[in-house]
């Protein structure tokens, strides 16, 4: 793990500093930094994805617990500083590209590395200093799959790490609520202050892990059919959900199909999108299936 003085030192080393565009944020916190690691619980057969890992700090620590790290930098500078950091880590990727597509999807290069090794005997980890502006996407793409992972602890900014956790009929409950806790369970682990960052966002950030449910996955039969459903429905949140279903589209059926689906799961169709569980619209999603 680097210290404060070091990353500055590398950085101006490069002829660099810290890319406002990038949000770059770098967390110099040592005893945090242990926390974020310690809190993923990694063993020796874990496969790791770094997203943002600036000049390999973090990399470092994660590559001494996990049988493999894949680490992701956007800018060229500052992978190319953890590279040479890097140089003697055999069981760590490093890839300098955006971790999104242009559509918002995982960049195709981040899933092949992710899913070329062999099979895996351990567990496939999200373990970052998320940047802010990626960070909803990237917990979003890895619940839903084609790569998914088993568990998540990352450091976001404060507001995201409210609506990872909030509860139905919370003024942060939203898809990103939904999605995460119907698939697993959230825990928001720590609030995190500007100042162990360098430089220093203006927002608090958060500390939360995600663990995936194996229970709460088999209750799924189509993920990406599920983002569909949510997405109509809080589309229109501030709606009654028989309003909402007048939106629906020909690929869930229609509105009559739809309102005789919401009868079916018992679901009230005076209450409103923000105030229905994630299990409820897993129930409605599944019997949404053509």
């Amino acid at each position: 793990m680097q210290t404060k003085h070091q990353i500055r030192q590398l950085l101006a080393s490069a002829g660099v500093v810290p890319n406002r565009r990038f949000g770059q944020h770098f967390l110099v916190d040592l005893n945090l930094m242990r926390l974020l690691v310690d809190s993923a619980r990694i063993g020796p057969h874990d496969v790791v994805l770094e997203i943002g890992c600036g000049t390999g700090s973090l990399t470092s620590a994660l590559a001494e617990r996990a049988g493999r790290v894949v680490a992701v930098e956007i800018d060229p500078k500052l992978a190319e500083i953890a590279g040479s950091q890097l140089a003697g880590a055999a069981n760590v990727t490093l890839i300098n590209a955006d971790v999104l597509s242009s559509k918002g999807m995982l960049n195709p290069a981040v899933v092949e590395a992710l899913g070329g090794s062999p099979k895996r005997r351990g567990r496939l980890l999200l373990v970052s200093n998320l940047p802010y502006d990626v960070a909803s996407s990237v917990t979003i793409n890895l619940v839903k799959g084609p790569i998914v992972a088993d568990e998540m602890v990352v450091t976001v900014q404060k507001e995201v790490a409210e609506r990872m956790h909030a509860s139905p009929g919370s003024k942060h409950y939203g898809s990103l609520s939904i999605l995460l806790g119907s698939a697993g369970a959230v825990e928001a682990l720590r609030v995190l202050k500007p100042t162990v960052f360098w430089p220093a966002p203006k927002v608090d950030s958060a500390l939360v892990r995600f663990v995936r449910d194996a229970r709460k996955c088999a209750r799924i039969e189509d993920m990406a059919l599920l983002g569909e459903v949510v997405s109509l429905f809080m589309g229109h949140r501030r709606k009654m959900v028989r309003t909402c279903a007048k939106h629906a589209p020909a690929e869930l059926g229609g509105r009559d199909f739809l309102m005789q689906v919401l009868e079916r799961c018992g679901i009230d169709t005076s209450r409103r999108p923000e105030q229905l569980s994630p299990a409820q619209y897993v129930d409605v999603a599944n019997l949404c299936r053509p």
